[in-house]
């Protein structure tokens, strides 16, 4: 028996973790839940020894595990498969399946002496891998079997998945289960984190739910249904308002009409919805992650190529000329240059005014003025615009993103969780500048799994659930009713 005891976690003033405990069992396959910040991969770290927590305690068979050891925690046979792979690009399946078992340097070794329990590990289970090849070179399936192989050849007795099918297509999705359900049968200790549900249900003999970094609920899998474990991760649905705020301009905005997208690996994300935002209006969307919410986003603001429907600005077709924001949900991999400076952020928008260049030439003393602005109107905590915005702290790099849209004055806006990760102070200030856009006329889309900051901004909210759009109140609005 794994046995997490009364552990506690905390960064700054944050707690990942507060007092949590729970047990995973040899012989099921134990699923832990939550939204992003909920502390899943924090206990996943501490279990596996990547993270020393600030109290408690995780035993094995009774006895502690060292904290923050993760060298110690492999010996006793706990092994972690990352969600971000941690193979080396460059070396062949062989090499990196060796390196995993290397347990001291100084030696010469036969990278294919090392790697044959793994390699007798994958005929076990009917996976073809090219011993050969380089692993940068693979298909991510073949990878992540890799990842799997790494793990098995040590003869680990506690497997944590860390979100497993996040890249997966979905026949590979069903291999991955199949083999999770034969390490279960052998007796093995199996954790997924997941957000899944669908696959969470279809997998899982147990489940746990974490919330902001509190242990929320842990079942059997026959005593849960869909509804139950969304309201457990995000807590009681708002009921959906439909009333246009007092004073809300009765203009069409955006109008969408069947608009369907695909998702990275060709499956359909959005399926047909249809909605519509007026002008001065926040329309908030609504869900558990992973249901659509980024594909959608993504097209509405030109970035993904929608497979079929229709876009309308103002009852025409959208004109090229159209005023677009966007705040990306994740502002580090596709808000920002995190190299550059802060000026040379805001100029990846700024280089299109007008007053900032002569001709094809930028100006740099207007440039310099524009962006210290930029800087003391939305209060950024930096010491100059020449300094690289991935020195800023998180709050600071989010109003970079921000300030840097709303300073185009856009008509329609997008935006994706735009608070996530940041502290109280950095999320009033975003949802303040929101409000001064929806005041001058915008028509602005905020996508957000958290339901209090759709209630605190929305004036219309909506819900996600499996690529389409659905209305209603509480949970079943989310989901439809289906167990």
């Amino acid at each position: 028996m794994l046995e997490v005891v009364g552990v506690t976690k905390r960064y700054g003033h944050v707690a990942a973790l507060e007092d949590v405990s729970a047990r995973f069992a040899p012989g099921e396959i134990h699923a832990v839940l939550g939204e992003n910040g909920a502390g899943k991969s924090t206990m996943m770290g501490v279990i596996s020894g990547f993270v020393r927590p600030d109290s408690g305690q995780v035993t094995l068979d009774g006895r502690p595990i060292p904290m923050g050891k993760a060298f110690e925690c492999k010996r006793l046979g706990i092994e972690m498969i990352h969600q971000h792979f941690t193979l080396v690009p460059n070396f062949t399946a062989a090499e990196n399946l060796a390196l995993a078992r290397l347990n001291r340097l100084g030696r010469r070794i036969d990278p294919h002496e090392m790697a044959a329990p793994a390699m007798d590990k994958a005929r076990e289970l009917g996976w073809a891998v090219q011993e050969a090849d380089a692993a940068g070179e693979m298909p991510v399936g073949v990878q992540q079997r890799l990842e799997i192989l790494k793990a098995l050849a040590n003869n680990a007795r506690v497997l944590v998945f860390d979100e497993p099918t996040a890249v997966l297509a979905p026949d590979e999705v069903e291999d991955l289960f199949r083999v999770i359900r034969d390490l279960r049968d052998a007796g093995r200790i199996v954790v997924i984190i997941a957000h899944k549900l669908s696959e969470v249900l279809a997998i899982a003999d147990r489940v746990t739910v974490l919330r902001r970094g509190r242990l929320v609920a842990s079942a059997l899998r026959a005593d849960v249904n869909e509804q139950l474990l969304a309201e457990w991760m995000i807590g009681e649905m708002p009921t959906v308002r439909t009333k246009l705020p007092g004073g809300a301009d009765i203009r069409k905005g955006l109008e969408v009409s069947g608009l369907s997208v695909q998702g990275d690996r060709g499956e359909p994300a959005v399926r047909g919805v249809t909605f519509d935002v007026r002008r001065g209006e926040i329309l908030g969307i609504g869900g558990v992650d992973g249901n659509g919410q980024v594909e959608l986003a993504e097209a509405l603001v030109g970035v993904r190529r929608a497979g079929s429907g229709d876009r309308r600005w103002q009852g025409e077709a959208v004109p090229a000329e159209l005023r677009i924001g966007y705040v990306p949900q994740d502002r580090q991999q596709d808000g920002l240059a995190l190299t550059m400076s802060v000026r040379e952020n805001f100029l990846i928008a700024g280089q299109r005014r007008a007053d900032l260049t002569r001709g094809v030439f930028l100006l740099p003393s207007r440039i310099s003025a524009w962006a210290k602005d930029l800087i003391a109107r939305f209060s950024i905590k930096v010491e100059s615009p020449d300094t690289a915005v991935g020195s800023l702290s998180g709050g600071n790099q989010q109003k970079v993103v921000v300030s840097r849209v709303l300073d185009s004055d856009p008509e329609l806006i997008v935006v994706v969780n735009p608070t996530r990760g940041l502290d109280i102070r950095a999320t009033e200030f975003v949802h303040q500048q929101l409000r001064i856009a929806r005041a001058g006329g915008a028509s602005i889309v905020l996508f957000s799994t958290d339901l209090d900051e759709l209630a605190h901004v929305a004036d219309r909210t909506v819900f996600m659930s499996r690529g389409e759009l659905v209305e209603g109140t509480g949970a079943t609005a989310l989901f439809g009713g289906h167990e």
